[in-house]
Parts: C-alpha cells; sequence; structure tokens
C-alpha cells in the first residue's frame, strides 16, 4: 500500500513553515530565559550542577537520540530491513558501558570536561590540548550528520519536486539553506544560553520527540489494526526485497557468491559497526559533560537509568516507523526525495496523516513530526557545540595558552567565539556529506570517540601506571587511525555513495574503522606508557579516592 508522491500545496506549505517556526521561536525563548540566569564559567559549562535525576535523564536523551536517531535509523530500516535495526540495539547497549564504566567515576573525578580527568596526575598541557583536539573532531563529524539531517528536513517541509521552485528556491537549496540555519542557530544557544539554556532545549526536545514518536506509532500500527506482522509483511513486499528484507545480511554481512575475501570483509564490517556503537557512547564529549551538571554521583548514575528507559522505548518506536515508511510511503518515494533515506520518518506523518484525513492533514503531521525532528537536532548540535567551545576555552585556551590564569568572563568569551567558529566549519563540511545516511556519519564519530578518547578515560582511571606519553599517545593514535581508515575507505571515493564519487584513492575495504582503529589506540597508549619514566602513583590513589567516594570533586580541575 504505498503511497504515491504528491506535489506538496502552498497551503500545506504555510502550515507546516508556521508550525515549524513556532518551535524554533520556543527554543530561542528558553536559550533567552536560560542566559538571564548565566553568570559565571560553572553556570556556562555545567549549568551550575543544578539539574535533579529526572531532570538530567531526559536531557541525555534529548542529546542522545538526535537526527541519526530518528531520521537516519528509522530511514535505515526502511531501506535495509532488519540490518537497520542493528544500530537501535548498538545505540541502546552502549549505554550499559557508559553507566558501569564511565557515568559515576567521570563525575566525580572531573570538573568541566573530558580533559579534566585525563589530566589531573599528568602534565597539563599536551594532554588538555590532545583532549580539546579529539573532542573538537568527534563533535565535527556527530555535527555533520546533524546538518546533514537537517537539510533534508527542509527540503521535504518545502515539498518541491524535482525541476520546481519554491521561494526562488530548488531542493537542493533549500538542503543549503536548512544546514546554514542550524549553523546559525546552535550558535546562538550555545553563545547566550551556555549549558543552562541547552539543557532545557534538550528536556523539552526529548518530550516532544517521545510523545510525537509515540503518536505516529501508534496511527501506523491503528492502519493495520495494530497487527505488527502484517506491517512487516508489507512492507517485506513493498522493499522489492521480499523475506530478504526482514532477515539479516542485505547491507551487514553479505555473503558474496565466489568471493571469499570480500564476504570476510563484509562481515568484518558488520563486527566493526558493533564495536563502534557499543564503545563509542562513553566517549562521546557531548555525553561526557552532561554527568557534570549534577551535583553528585549518585545522581549522575540514576539520570543514566532514566535516559537508558527513555532511549530504550524510543528505540522500540524506531522500528514501527522503518517498517512503516517502507510499507505506506515505499523504497521509490524514500530514495526519490532522499537517497540516503534521512526523511522517511516525516514521510511516513505525511502519508499516515492523508489517510486518515487528506492533504491538510497529512501536511499539518509532517509538520509536528518535522518540528520534532528540527528541535531534535538543534538540541542535539547545541550539546556538541558546546562540549567542544567549552573544551577549547577551558582546557586549550585557559590551561595551555593562559597557564590556568583566565578569568571565567575570559574563558567564557573565548568558549562563544569558539562555538561561532566550529558551526562554520560544519555548516562548511555538511555542504559536501549532503548524500551520506545521517546514522551512517554518527557511526563514523562513535568510531573515532572509541578509538581516541575511551581508552585513555579507562587507562587514566583504573591503571596506576598510566603517564602523560601514554595518554596524548592514545588520544592522538586512535584519532589519526579512526580518520585515517575512513579517508582511505569506500565513505570518501571510490563509490557512488562516497562524498568524492570521481575518485578512487580507497585501499581500507570496510566503512568503519573501530575494529582497528580501537585496539590501535588502545596500543599506542600502552607503548607511549611504558616507554616513559614518569609515574605518580599518589595522584593516582587520589584520583581513585575521589572517583570512588567525591571527595573533592568541585574542585578536580583546580591543583
Amino acid at each position: 500500500m504505498a503511497a504515491e508522491t504528491s506535489a506538496v500545496s502552498d497551503t500545506s506549505r504555510a502550515v507546516t513553515i508556521v508550525l515549524f517556526s513556532l518551535v524554533v521561536a520556543a527554543t530561542l525563548y528558553i536559550t533567552v530565559w536560560a542566559s538571564r540566569r548565566t553568570h559565571n564559567a560553572t553556570d556556562f559549562h555545567s549549568g551550575g550542577r543544578g539539574f535533579n535525576a529526572t531532570q538530567n535523564g531526559f536531557a541525555i536523551a534529548g542529546d542522545y537520540m538526535s537526527a541519526a536517531s530518528f531520521l537516519g535509523i528509522a530511514g535505515m530500516i526502511a531501506l535495509f530491513g532488519y540490518d537497520g535495526f542493528l544500530y537501535s540495539i548498538g545505540f541502546l547497549v552502549a549505554w550499559l558501558v557508559a553507566l558501569l564504566l564511565v557515568a559515576e567515576l567521570l563525575r566525580n573525578s572531573g570538573r568541566y570536561t573530558m580533559g579534566d580527568v585525563l589530566s589531573y596526575r599528568m602534565q597539563q598541557r599536551p594532554v588538555r590540548t590532545a583532549a580539546a583536539v579529539s573532542t573538537v573532531t568527534v563533535s565535527i563529524f556527530y555535527l555533520l550528520a546533524q546538518m546533514v539531517g537537517a537539510g533534508a528536513l527542509i527540503s521535504l517541509l518545502m515539498g518541491i519536486q524535482p525541476g520546481e521552485t519554491y521561494l526562488g528556491m530548488s531542493g537542493e537549496a533549500a538542503k543549503i539553506v536548512g544546514i546554514v540555519v542550524v549553523g546559525m542557530l546552535m550558535t546562538i544557544y550555545v553563545s547566550f544560553g551556555g549549558m543552562k539554556g541547552t539543557t532545557w532545549v534538550q528536556i523539552v526536545k526529548a518530550v516532544m520527540l517521545m510523545t510525537g514518536a509515540a503518536l505516529l506509532v501508534l496511527l501506523t500500527l491503528s492502519i493495520y489494526g495494530f497487527n505488527f506482522g502484517a506491517l512487516m509483511s508489507d512492507a517485506a513486499e513493498a522493499s522489492g526485497q521480499g523475506a530478504a528484507f526482514l532477515e539479516p545480511g542485505l547491507r551487514y554481512g553479505v555473503e558474496v557468491a565466489g568471493d571469499p575475501v570480500q564476504t570476510l570483509w563484509n562481515k568484518l564490517d558488520l563486527i566493526s559497526l558493533g564495536m563502534a556503537l557499543v564503545l563509542g557512547t562513553a566517549g562521546l564529549p557531548h555525553i561526557l559533560i552532561r554527568f557534570y551538571t549534577v551535583p553528585d554521583s549518585v545522581t549522575a548514575r540514576k539520570s543514566v537509568n532514566w535516559a537508558i528507559g527513555l532511549i530504550g522505548t524510543f528505540y522500540l518506536f524506531t522500528l514501527v516507523l522503518g517498517f512503516g515508511a517502507a510499507a505506506i510511503v515505499g523504497h521509490e518515494a524514500i530514495t526519490a526525495q532522499d537517497p540516503a533515506g534521512n526523511a522517511a520518518a516525516p514521510q511516513l506523518a505525511q502519508a499516515v496523516g492523508a489517510h486518515f484525513g487528506g492533504e491538510l492533514v497529512g501536511a499539518v503531521l509532517l509538520a509536528l513530526i518535522a518540528s520534532v525532528a528540527f528541535a531534535t537536532i538543534l538540541s542535539t548540535v547545541a550539546g556538541l557545540v558546546i562540549a567542544s567551545s567549552s573544551s577549547l576555552a577551558h582546557d586549550f585556551y585557559n590551561s595551555v595558552l593562559r597557564k590556568g590564569k583566565a578569568t571565567d568572563t575570559e574563558e567564557v568569551r573565548v568558549a562563544k567565539l569558539a562555538a561561532g567558529g566550529i558551526g562554520l566549519v560544519a555548516v562548511i563540511l555538511a555542504v559536501f556529506a549532503q548524500g551520506l545516511n545521517v546514522a551512517f556519519l554518527v557511526a563514523l564519530a562513535f568510531a573515532i570517540a572509541a578509538s581516541a578518547n575511551l581508552p585513555t578515560i579507562l587507562l587514566s582511571l583504573f591503571w596506576k601506571r598510566f603517564n602523560t606519553r601514554g595518554a596524548v599517545s592514545g588520544i592522538y593514535g586512535g584519532l589519526i587511525a579512526a580518520v585515517g581508515l575512513v579517508f582511505f575507505s569506500p565513505v570518501v571515493s571510490g563509490a557512488e555513495t562516497s562524498l568524492i564519487p570521481t575518485a578512487d584513492f580507497s585501499w581500507f575495504p570496510i566503512a568503519n574503522p573501530a575494529l582497528f582503529s580501537v585496539p590501535i589506540g588502545l596500543l599506542c597508549a600502552i607503548i607511549g606508557t611504558l616507554t616513559s619514566k614518569e609515574q605518580d602513583f599518589a595522584k593516582f590513589a587520589q584520583i581513585q579516592v575521589r572517583a570512588l567516594s567525591g571527595a573533592g570533586a568541585e574542585k578536580a580541575a583546580d591543583h
């Protein structure tokens, strides 16, 4: 029962744009409100540490359930069925690593950033510089995903068909406008609202996302009499893949007849993706800084429990959204709007609304879901920008350039300027990455975080012998390995869907580098440590006491 693609009327466009603008206005109001309550560096970087477990749990969920979750995973499932759902599983399981190994210990050991923990018992300048570089790199990759999702969303909202224009814009121009608008808004959020504004935007967004997704799930299932089996059968038939749509192997681990080497690489790519998703969350800078917005480690742990419940429920929703889009919208309509499937969920909203009440209801439901998706993008990009700008200001500017002598006012000013610079870089790169699925882009960010950040964080917390050379080697080794392998993979060249499809310098055969880059990062950290005589067992004892008890956590960076 795949729906036919139809032109969108000016009335429908007006309805979607008005509702869409209201959501943007609401988030801007929250930012202005929060800016009046941001008075010092602690308020800007960590929201004054005044959020309770429920609030921070919703904020973590709002930060984590990004465009990759709502747009990318739904699109992956719509196009690849069973294999698309692997992203949902990986993103959820990853929280066990964050909960059991990182959340509580990190909250007790640091102050504002990941660099606080890593540099506590080491030389400040080289470790904080490496932490800032890694934070910005991971954030840029993650930002790309959100920007690409925003572009696909704006194009769909305008309803511009191939060969058409609206307000003087083609579909491709509308995507670029969407990317630029997000870049401007995220800079405003961070510059004016700081962590307080960002957190409240994330809380509101999480409520909107859960409500909007639940509504769309209920409407989709009601079309099939709440028979999920019938929905899956229809999706398989409409996909053109038949039963293979509901089985593994459509995208990952593909068996290539007569080519055992390529079959092996395909299976290793699946393992590599799983490793990136499961290990990456505990190394994501914008997730790690959320643990500093609560008053103590117990609250940090409880907030992760809240986040797991919300995120787990939402990823169950993605099953219905993805299969629903495959069945009701259809493979051709999805790829015609966006070849990577990033607009599948909003397209499903429009089709379901039209099913129940005609074009106007479809336009209203599209506007609601697209507004939720856009709020999702805005809250995530704000979290990413504040993580990277805080690291640049606190770790690099204050600790490296000013040697800890910068005032709160100076640090906040630099963070605001850094937010604008990061936003500009992300906008420029996103314009060239529009052909990639946003869930896939986020998986690359996870791979970099898992390779550069997680090994160093864990060794810093648990290995007495760990030292400055080990930390710096681990961060740069994992970072260079992950980014380098991606650069020489089919992601960048050698395939029709590559960033540079006309070139071919790819020699690394799999798309996600985690299987190789994570061990490289860990090995570099170990070798770097063992080749240096530096050691400070007294500081290690202090950080263990701090990590386990929380004693002195407020001054973790003041030494």
